[in-house]
């Protein structure tokens, strides 16, 4: 690196140690208008051995849920005993996989992130993040690949999907072709836009891209009737909408702009989407993804992953998700803004009136009573 970048990259450095040292003492994540702070009564269920729930998924007969962990394994909820067991893995290679969290060896033994059940044949199909598009059949096990490629592009960071169980056609995305999971700080702050979203055909097993150029294609959900996909853009703080049939079919629009950075979208019952927000906008992240000059310093700055994230999510953890309407209105905004319980929502799941609620940042899930 040049001097001409090494002096203004030292110098962020230290404006952002020195922020992610006092910010939370400083500067909140900002009061959302209409929310109501009711998380925290969420129950917590802890995951022994485990770290970093992203999706939750109910299989055909209503067992689970099924959540996706960050040393590979994907693990199944049993209600009769209220524990824990392992289901499936995405990697054969895990003789070195024993610690809960180790992002240094993510490549090797997997990284499970978004989660969704073929509703015929009771196949589980499972975005990791390093290995691509896998499934793994009612009884579990190894999960083998589907997808690792697109239109002679490999795989860089796969992370969720939908099934069209009509069509039999899976919708993924494919978050950057730049950066790693473990690097995604420097994908958000490096004004990284080389996210896709991606369709899969399972009669003809190929795979084609819809839409190049998203900046941090994300969660990924579609509408009821089946005629467009959303798509979440993370960096943009947006909710992108891909039309899929009528007259505006292969158009990507705007469904909604979020107060803060959308992870997954699980769409309810009604039609209605449930958004998780990793965290709230607040001014300093915002400043440096409106400067992108700035952001993309941050990538020759000394910074760890851990301040990184602390500059992104505001200085304080909390919990914030959002449903909005098949239109792309807010309906309810609901948060834990003192971080109580729930912190760094990662995928919210509606069954049966209560919210299942994921963390890709923490060992336990929460379920939320609506009634």
């Amino acid at each position: 690196m040049s001097l001409k970048l090494e002096l203004p990259a030292a110098l962020l450095a230290v404006l952002a140690i020195l922020f992610t040292l006092y910010l939370p003492s400083i500067l909140h994540p900002p009061h959302l208008t209409g929310s109501q702070d009711l998380l925290h009564a969420a129950e917590i269920i802890e995951l022994p051995g485990a770290f970093g729930p992203e999706s939750l998924v109910f299989d055909p007969n209503g067992e689970g849920p099924y959540t996706g962990v960050a040393d590979g394994r994907v693990l199944k909820w049993q209600q009769s005993s209220r524990s824990w067991v392992d289901f499936a893995f995405t990697s054969s290679q895990r003789g070195d996989c024993v610690r809960p969290f180790a992002p240094e060896i993510e490549h090797v033994c997997g990284r499970p992130l978004g989660l969704r059940f073929d509703q015929k044949t009771g196949d589980l199909y499972i975005a990791d993040a390093y290995l691509g598009l896998q499934v793994v059949g009612p009884e579990g096990g190894l999960a083998t690949p589907v997808a690792t490629e697109a239109e002679g592009e490999p795989f860089y960071f796969t992370n969720d999907m939908d099934i069209d169980d009509e069509e039999d056609v899976i919708y993924f995305t494919d978050t950057s072709t730049r950066f790693r999971r473990r690097q995604f700080g420097l994908s958000i702050f490096g004004e990284d836009k080389t996210g896709r979203l991606m369709k899969y055909e399972k009669s003809s097993k190929q795979v084609r891209v819809l839409v190049r150029g998203l900046a941090f294609a994300n969660g990924v959900a579609l509408s009821k009737d089946g005629s467009f996909v959303l798509v979440a853009e993370t960096s943009s703080c947006k909710i992108l909408r891909y039309w899929l049939k009528g007259p505006n079919a292969g158009k990507l629009d705007n469904f909604a702009d979020l107060p803060g950075y959308p992870d997954n979208i699980r769409r309810n019952e009604k039609g209605e989407f449930w958004v998780a927000l990793h965290a709230k906008k607040g001014p300093v992240a915002s400043w440096f993804l409106l400067n992108p000059w700035a952001g993309k310093l941050l990538l020759y700055s000394p910074l760890s992953f851990k301040q990184l994230h602390i500059l992104l999510a505001g200085g304080k953890p909390h919990a914030t998700v959002i449903k909005l309407s098949n239109g792309g209105r807010i309906l309810e905004i609901l948060e834990d803004s003192e971080g109580k319980n729930l912190r760094y929502v990662s995928e919210v799941e509606e069954r049966d009136g209560k919210l299942w609620i994921g963390s890709v940042m923490m060992p336990f899930i929460g379920i939320y009573s609506l009634h």
